[in-house]
């Protein structure tokens, strides 16, 4: 039986790369979606159209309950997964004086909250599976350096890091690694004309964005048998950035 990884915000971008990367390499993958189901089925068809089993789920990440009911009802039903990739999250960005507190509140319930909200229900699965396992969760050069206009999401995807960090420690004899891959500034659709690329390529050494399937190699190389030995780790996937 092929061993089974939830990719969350699968249904575009960077996730979507994810899931069909992974599926490549062998895996089933759960693909997620808050919204947008259309897109994260579509995501599943060009997966079976590579000869893996996808199916799809259907929440919202900051959604404590939701997050328990679905997750749980889905490894009863299927079986634990052999891997989590947290890959869902947003922005609201301004500047500090000018946030309102849903921009604060709506970054940190999904990208930090998410964290506990998905891994809770599904970690004691993992660790009764009495086999390796791989957590990978998407941070970013914003957690790492801070942004400018990016308190709120920065402050998530330190706090992300962190959370990934003691998570691997209490693990890592569990033969269930955790590591975070942080990219910089990555051509997808969130990218648009609200994002000073030109300004932002100017300190990126290798002078041009990102692509998505370069942050899913990481992904990739990190869910594989062989990363065994590596965990509370933090790859960057940002040009030379930082």
């Amino acid at each position: 039986m092929s061993e089974t990884i939830l990719i969350t915000g699968s249904n575009r971008g960077i996730g979507k790369a994810v899931a069909l990367g992974l599926a490549e390499d062998g895996f089933d993958i759960v693909v997620h979606c808050r919204s947008r189901r259309d897109e994260a089925e579509a995501v599943a068809e060009e997966i079976r159209a590579l000869g893996r089993q996808a199916r799809v789920l259907q929440f919202d990440v900051s959604d404590r309950a939701a997050c328990r009911d679905i997750l749980t009802a889905d490894t009863e039903a299927n079986g634990a997964y052999y891997g989590v990739v947290l890959n869902a999250g947003l922005t609201r960005d301004n500047a500090f004086p000018t946030f309102s507190d849903d921009d604060w509140d709506l970054v940190l319930r999904t990208n930090l909250d998410g964290f506990y909200n998905v891994l809770h229900p599904l970690t004691m699965p993992m660790i009764r599976r009495r086999k390796a396992g791989r957590i990978v969760c998407m941070a970013s050069v914003s957690g790492l350096t801070g942004n400018r206009g990016q308190v709120n999401y920065s402050a998530s995807k330190a706090g992300l890091i962190g959370a990934a960090k003691a998570l691997a420690v209490e693990l890592a004899k569990r033969k269930i690694t955790v590591n975070c891959v942080a990219p910089g500034l990555i051509d997808t659709d969130i990218v648009d004309e609200n994002v000073p690329v030109e300004e932002i390529l100017k300190a990126v050494p290798a002078a041009r964005m990102g692509l998505p399937e370069e942050v899913a190699h990481a992904v990739r190389f990190l869910m594989d048998e062989k990363a065994a030995y590596i965990t509370r780790q933090v790859i960057a996937v940002n040009g030379g950035l930082c």
